[in-house]
């Protein structure tokens, strides 16, 4: 039975708060098994027979709007996907090892090129870019705050939403859930 991570956007963020264990209900109501909640950001991980990801992420999504009364978007990215998008090495060690943090920007589909041309517009002295399949790894040579690339900006000029994770959340996924 495939083993599925949620990474759902608006969760315990902009005065949306929701607990781990109304989240988890919700997800098992939805007829999901074995679900897991891993920390209090809106990483959600669940068995299910069913395989069609994309249908899956409109299912969670209706749930949640249903049950929360806001949109919750869904990206859903199996155990073993988790496991080789934190494998990734989207920079070269130097420049991984002067940065201050590296994210992870989880899309529903790949980037075509004129949205890969918006992103990395973005590029800077602060902020650097890469993109694999249907994510953004996003390097911050400074602290997040200090940047004037956002989540915000990004959607606009890509005309898709995106939910970021640290890689370190990433790489704690991965080993606590690795793919079957």
């Amino acid at each position: 039975m495939p083993r599925y991570v949620a990474l759902l956007r608006a969760i315990n963020v902009g005065g949306h708060v929701v607990k781990m264990d109304q989240l988890r209900r919700l997800f098992e109501k939805a007829g999901f098994s074995g679900v897991e909640t891993f920390i209090a950001s809106g990483n959600v991980i669940f068995d299910t027979r069913a395989t069609n990801g994309s249908a899956l992420e409109k299912k969670i999504e209706m749930v949640l709007r249903g049950a929360l009364g806001y949109d919750v978007s869904t990206f859903l990215r199996t155990d073993a996907e988790i496991a080789r998008i934190a494998a990734h090495p989207p920079f070269p060690p130097l420049k991984l090892h002067d940065a201050r943090t590296l994210n992870i920007g989880f899309l529903k589909a790949r980037l075509d090129a004129a949205s890969t041309r918006a992103l990395m517009a973005f590029t800077s002295d602060v902020d650097d870019f890469h993109t694999h399949e249907r994510e953004i790894y996003w390097l911050c040579r400074v602290g997040q705050s200090d940047s004037k690339f956002s989540n915000v900006k990004l959607e606009k000029a890509i005309g898709a939403t995106c939910t970021f994770r640290n890689i370190t959340t990433v790489t704690k996924l991965a080993a606590k859930y690795p793919g079957r």
